[in-house]
C-alpha cells in the first residue's frame, strides 16, 4: 500500500501485520514483512528496508535528522530490538532487545546478540559477533547462511499469514523444505567462498 500523505510504500512488502504502526518516509524492498506492533516513525529522514528483511514484533525504527536508517536485505530485527539513525548491512541478525544507536554501522553477515547496546557511531566490521553493552565484537564469524535461512523461515511465514496459515512452520513439507533451503544456501555459500 501507499500512503500519499506520509510517502509510506509497503507495496513490494510479502507481508504488513494490521497493528504496525508506520509514519513518515518508508519503503520496503521485495518480500520483506513487519510484524505485530513494530513501530516506524520516520519525521526526519527516511526508513529503507531490503528485500526479504523480517521486522519482528514490536521493534521500534526511528530516524534523527540526517541519519536515515537504511536495512539491508535478508535481515531479521529480532523482537523488540530497536535501530535508531543507524545503517544495517545485508544478511544481519539483531537480536532480541538489541539497542543500535545513532550513526553505528553494523556489516555484513554478522549478529548482534541479544540486549546488546551498540553507542553511537559505533562501526561494527562485516562478520562479526557483537555481544554486549556497550557492545564489543567478540569474534569474526561470516554468518551469511544462519542469517540467510532466518531470513527465508521469516519470508516463508510472511506468505502464509498472508494467506491466513498461522502454523507454517511445522508438518513434513515444512520440514522437507528446510533440508532443502539448507542444501541449497550451502551450495551459494560454497560458491561465494570459491569465487572469493
Amino acid at each position: 500500500m501507499t500512503d500519499s500523505i506520509s510517502d509510506v510504500d509497503l507495496s513490494r512488502a510479502a507481508f504488513v501485520h494490521p497493528s504496525a504502526a508506520i509514519y513518515g518516509k518508508v519503503r520496503t524492498g521485495e518480500g520483506a514483512s513487519i510484524w505485530c506492533n513494530a513501530v516506524i516513525r520516520s519525521e526526519a529522514a527516511h526508513v529503507e528496508i531490503g528485500d526479504y528483511t523480517n521486522i519482528q514484533d514490536f521493534v521500534m525504527i526511528h530516524t534523527d535528522p540526517g541519519r536515515p536508517v537504511i536495512i539491508g536485505s535478508h535481515c531479521s530485527i529480532t523482537h523488540h530490538a530497536t535501530i535508531h539513525g543507524s545503517i544495517i548491512g545485508n544478511n544481519v541478525l539483531v537480536g532480541i532487545n538489541a539497542t543500535i544507536y545513532g550513526g553505528a554501522v553494523i556489516g555484513d553477515n554478522s549478529i548482534v546478540g541479544q540486549h546488546a547496546y551498540v553507542k553511537d557511531g559505533t562501526i561494527v566490521p562485516p562478520n562479526s559477533v557483537v555481544v554486549g553493552s556497550p557492545a564489543k565484537v567478540i569474534r569474526t564469524a561470516n554468518s551469511w547462511m544462519a542469517n540467510r535461512m532466518n531470513a527465508l523461515f521469516y519470508h516463508r511465514n510472511a506468505l502464509a499469514y498472508a494467506r491466513g496459515n498461522h502454523r507454517a512452520w511445522e508438518g513434513p513439507e515444512f520440514d522437507r523444505w528446510v533440508q532443502e533451503s539448507l542444501a541449497r544456501l550451502a551450495e551459494e555459500f560454497k560458491t561465494m567462498e570459491t569465487a572469493a
